[in-house]
């Protein structure tokens, strides 16, 4: 027969094995400092000797606040919100906050289950990367006494805080640092036009190019994902193509969707990068620069946005009587390699 568990030890088992009272346990857990020094080594040993494991989440929400805080991120794989998440975490930790991380993977169903959780679990407070809208998502949390920050996305002040990148200047500044390469076939990889972000990058694409005032085009190739593979099947695609149908530039909508398309240029139809075809990217992720030919990309502050997300989230459940909700808009910066001006490192 298995054995049966054993109880978890509780604060009478401590107050028990250390001879003393449940309120001088409590002080030796919660204000070390008002208890002597012997009786605090006596408590620490029957802890210890015991394997006693406070509870710490029913005594937060007993106090009226939690210290945990969520945080839902769309792809956990993309190093952009791997990025995100470490800044979130490096905040959080400096109010003494923790977080627990859900990755949604571009999910809607898998997102809204992370955030029934993290209001169920009364969470501090929750910031997310969302999937779609979040309008009435985060409407309804509020309501309920939930805190939401929404990052990477930009919400109205009516309805709570947001941190994001002016992706529309973003996409600009890709394709204008193309046509001053005297690129004039440009094609824009990403997909689906669902995402904002995707979508805000084609708008500041299309935008540059109407604003040349010269022949150059822009064509939309559409990508079901944003991942490497999806990237390296178009890559495949236009090489295959003949060549008089080639682009002479591509924007891709994301850094792992312009690896894929190095990828298939480089190893499979030996494709030239530049000289043939320049690649740009977008969030200038940590391999970028260690790419087989070191990517260009317009740099998202992605650290940045996870920490200010925190630091805004923490001033609303620390002190909402002053919290004033704010939209803040970071400014993207391109980043010149080798894979679209032929002589940079």
């Amino acid at each position: 027969m298995p054995t049966a568990k054993k109880p978890r030890p509780s604060i009478q088992d401590v107050a028990r094995l250390a001879g003393v009272s449940l309120g001088t346990v409590s002080n030796v857990l919660n204000n070390p400092e008002r208890v002597k020094a012997d009786t605090v080594a006596k408590v620490a040993k029957a802890i210890d000797q015991l394997g006693f494991v406070r509870n710490d989440a029913a005594r937060q929400l007993k106090a009226g606040r939690s210290k945990t805080l969520g945080l839902v991120v769309l792809d956990i794989a993309n190093p952009f919100f791997s990025a995100l998440a470490r800044g979130a975490e490096d905040a959080a930790a400096e109010g003494n906050y923790s977080v627990i991380l859900g990755n949604s993977s571009d999910d809607l169903s898998r997102e809204s289950s992370y955030m029934s959780l993290f209001e169920e679990q009364r969470v501090g407070g929750i910031v997310i990367s969302p999937v779609d809208g979040v309008t009435e998502t985060v409407s309804s949390l509020r309501g309920r006494g939930t805190n939401v920050v929404v990052v990477d996305r930009h919400i109205d002040a009516s309805i709570g805080c947001s941190i994001s990148v002016d992706d529309i200047a973003g996409g600009r500044m890709a394709v204008e640092h193309l046509l001053a390469q005297g690129k004039t076939k440009i094609a824009f990889v990403g997909g689906p036009l669902d995402f904002q972000q995707v979508a805000d990058r084609l708008a500041g694409a299309t935008d540059a190019v109407k604003a040349s005032g010269s022949k150059a085009t822009i064509k939309h190739i559409k990508t079901k994902t944003l991942s490497v593979l999806a990237g390296r099947e178009v890559g495949e695609a236009i090489a295959a193509s003949p060549k008089s149908e080639w682009p002479d530039a591509i924007f891709a909508a994301n850094d792992l969707l312009a690896v894929g398309v190095l990828q298939a240029f480089m190893f499979k139809a030996q494709v030239r990068v530049p000289q043939d075809i320049a690649v740009i990217g977008y969030d200038d992720i940590a391999f970028a620069e260690a790419a087989i030919v070191p990517l260009s990309s317009i740099r998202q502050p992605a650290a940045l946005l996870g920490s200010t997300a925190v630091e805004m989230l923490v001033e609303e459940v620390e002190s909402p009587s002053v919290h004033k909700h704010r939209q803040i808009t970071f400014q993207p910066e391109l980043v010149v390699r080798s894979s679209s001006q032929l002589g940079q490192g």
